[in-house]
């Protein structure tokens, strides 16, 4: 293993993308729906259901962007794609109000990598931990409720009233954390979220999650050269980071 770069060396926080780097969603949603579906007696596709519903994620986000819907939540944003994708599948009147919204809040109850748990607790040792997602406040908790998440703090771009990519979520977060935005890196399987941070003078770990969309998806794995670090999950992370 090379020896840390002295331009790491400074590094006091670590910010993380959730969605994908620290939980696998895909698997998380799948289950849950085959679960109703297994209770309820519906034939859904519950892995083409889970695909449709983060492939929502991002138009939903535009169009708050863009001002066709004011701040709202992502709570609020999954519950709109998960109306229109129930209309879709005809399973709408299969399900009341209360199942509804108990679907909609798998995204509070996703199970995290094999390796994130005890990768984040290595970590934890030497820097200070915190989330960095599209999340909002109360998905975040619960999440690491759930899934026994070791998070020093929880920032959300709730708190910015503005989505990932945009810079007001990373400066926000260079903001509460008291630490200038070279001392922060960034933690995310997902480049243009690393190349938004980067822009914004924040240290980037690339951490590949090959399977985040399924075994038969072909990941984008490329390499940015303005990543600092590439890991292949969070043990090979703290390896790197010498924790």
């Amino acid at each position: 293993m090379p020896p840390l770069p002295s331009a790491l060396s400074e590094v006091k926080a670590l910010a993380f993308d959730v969605f994908g780097t620290v939980v696998d969603w895909r698997s998380s949603v799948i289950r849950e729906g085959e679960a109703l579906g297994a209770r309820l007696g519906l034939e859904v596709d519950w892995a083409a259901f889970a695909d449709a519903w983060r492939g929502g994620y991002a138009p939903s986000m535009d169009r708050v962007r863009r001002g066709e819907l004011p701040w709202t939540r992502l709570d609020d944003l999954h519950r709109m794609t998960l109306d229109r994708l129930l209309d879709e599948s005809g399973i709408t009147a299969a399900l009341g109000e209360e199942e509804k919204q108990h679907l909609n809040r798998a995204w509070h109850r996703l199970d995290p990598w094999p390796d994130s748990v005890a990768g984040l607790t290595r970590l934890r040792e030497r820097f200070v931990l915190a989330t960095l997602s599209n999340g909002n406040m109360s998905l975040l908790v619960n999440m690491a409720k759930h899934a026994g998440l070791p998070w020093d703090c929880v920032l959300s771009a709730e708190l910015a009233g503005h989505y990932k990519r945009d810079p007001e979520v990373y400066r926000m977060a260079a903001h509460l954390l008291d630490e200038p935005p070279e001392r922060i890196m960034l933690v995310a399987a997902h480049q243009d979220d690393l190349q938004a941070a980067h822009r914004e003078g924040f240290r980037t770990a690339f951490v590949r999650r090959p399977l985040e969309h399924g075994s038969d998806a072909t990941p984008d794995l490329s390499v940015d050269p303005c990543f600092d670090l590439v890991a292949d999950d969070f043990h090979d992370l703290a390896d790197r980071l010498e924790c």
